[in-house]
């Protein structure tokens, strides 16, 4: 989760888009395609798009576990 100020309200950590690519290891056409479907958060400030790096972690969480077929 996100930090919250002394106000208790929850402060976005955004970064910038290629750094929010860095960060959840996918280029920038997958990244354009989780903002597409929602998956992922973006902002608009002035020319630049943030990325929103919770939305990610959410992204990561949501993503189905790969179980092993081979027998032990």
């Amino acid at each position: 989760m996100g930090k919250t100020d002394s106000n208790n309200v929850k402060q976005r950590r955004l970064v910038e888009f290629k750094d929010g690519c860095r960060y959840g290891k996918f280029g920038k056409t997958k990244a354009y395609e989780l903002i597409a479907r929602q998956r992922i958060r973006a902002y608009k400030m002035g020319g630049k798009t943030l990325i929103d790096l919770d939305s990610i972690d959410d992204y990561h969480a949501s993503l189905p576990r790969v179980e092993s077929r081979a027998a032990i």
